[in-house]
């Protein structure tokens, strides 16, 4: 297919690029202790919903100024209808914001909120629904994060057990949620509850909001094996939320959390970071740095390899925003995406260590090939396998939605 922009499109991403230039803060500068991270609002060492809470003035006034710079053009969500503050993009529009923002290397605003929950809103949520929570994700006032695995339900996310009771005109929820990214920094969640255990696991399950000031809602960091704290645990101890809060029909809420889910799996993100990653690589290995390894004969075809697959990735992204184009919900394409990536993810880390042998080591940035990024991304890419659905998972959807597989 031919993904050469139009003079429209083009016209476009020369608007994209000129805004970044100029309301870019300049005194808004990456946390260099963030730099290497893929998390999803991590990006290229700013993590807006942390920056926004920052302790360093600068880094707080910065990410408002940010915020409030991309709210007033609808570019914190593009691709929402104007009524609830998004710029009314196309899908073709905002693929291209995003990608020119990767490319400027800055930071989204309230991803989580705008890229999953608002669309979800969107398609399932109340009028009422709508005009409360949505208003201020545009804004860049009110974030976001996801409440879906639990210690004993990740790849079968339909076996969750924490538990939501109907009282009157309230839920009272107990149980446990794991690995939910950004839940510290969260004011909501978007959370799975069981609300009838004898039936089926799928059809059992209600999705909730919950503001994380509710009492019985405890959010407790997690430290993961870099010393970073991506994400959170959150406990739910006799925490009343409003039936009101609740996001499609009772018993629903997995055919609601599905939706939310193909919303994840279909950015671009990734493969700007793997592009960008690669060309360090190879600018350095053209350069002769000192650190290579002496023996290099297999790095020329592995860096081949590696700049084919990133391609195939950037194709397979575009793909899925054919589909949304096209008015569909992205399926097993997404997960085409996201499986492909999150493994490329690993050989573009194995590619660092077969070119610095013994020095792809080195954990600290001084002294180290460039700046240890790819020891870093050897350990962000055992979670790539994971985030946002198990490569197993990703498989099953890719064999039985795609291509019409029979299930075990």
């Amino acid at each position: 297919m031919n993904w050469e922009d139009t003079p429209e499109e083009a016209a476009f991403r020369e608007e994209v690029r000129a805004f970044v230039a100029e309301h870019f803060p300049a005194s808004y500068r990456p946390d260099p202790a963030a730099e290497h991270s893929l998390e999803p609002e991590d990006v290229w060492g700013y993590n807006w919903p942390a920056d926004r809470h920052a302790e360093d003035p600068a880094r707080r006034e910065g990410a408002r100024q940010w915020a409030a710079a991309l709210a007033e053009r609808g570019w914190i969500v593009p691709h929402w209808p104007y009524e609830y503050g998004g710029a009314g993009l196309s899908a073709l529009q905002e693929f291209i914001l995003q990608e020119e923002m990767m490319r400027a290397q800055v930071p989204t605003v309230n991803g989580i909120g705008a890229f999953l929950l608002g669309p979800t809103l969107l398609e399932y949520g109340t009028d009422a629904q709508k005009a409360e929570h949505l208003p201020p994700i545009a804004r860049g006032e009110r974030t976001w994060a996801q409440g879906f695995s639990e210690p004993g339900s990740g790849s079968d996310l339909a076996s969750l057990r924490t538990r939501a009771v109907r009282d009157g005109d309230d839920y009272v929820v107990d149980g446990q949620k794991v690995w939910t990214s950004l839940g510290q920094h969260a004011d909501w969640l978007f959370v799975l509850v069981r609300t009838d255990p004898a039936a089926p696991k799928h059809k059992g399950i209600t999705f909730l909001l919950v503001d994380t000031k509710t009492p019985g809602v405890t959010v407790r960091p997690i430290v993961d094996i870099r010393g970073d704290a991506p994400f959170a645990e959150i406990f739910f101890e006799d925490a009343r939320v409003p039936v009101a809060n609740r996001v499609g029909e009772e018993n629903r809420g997995w055919y609601v959390a599905m939706t939310a889910l193909s919303f994840e799996r279909a950015g671009i993100g990734g493969t700007v970071k793997f592009e960008q990653a690669l060309s360090t690589l190879v600018s350095y290995v053209q350069e002769g740095g000192e650190l290579l390894r002496p023996d290099r004969s297999r790095l020329r075809h592995e860096i081949a390899r590696r700049y084919a697959e990133v391609r195939v990735l950037y194709n397979l992204a575009r793909y899925t925003v054919s589909k949304q184009v096209s008015g569909e919900v992205p399926g097993y394409e997404a997960s085409v995406n996201q499986l492909f990536g999150a493994e490329l993810a690993g050989r573009l880390a194995r590619t660092g260590a077969e070119a610095f042998g013994a020095h792809a080591e080195l954990w600290g940035r001084a002294g180290a090939p460039l700046g240890a990024a790819f020891t870093h991304l050897r350990l962000d890419a055992v979670a790539a396998t994971f985030l946002g659905g198990t490569t197993e998972i990703q498989r099953n959807v890719i064999a039985t939605r795609g291509l019409g597989l029979p299930k075990s």
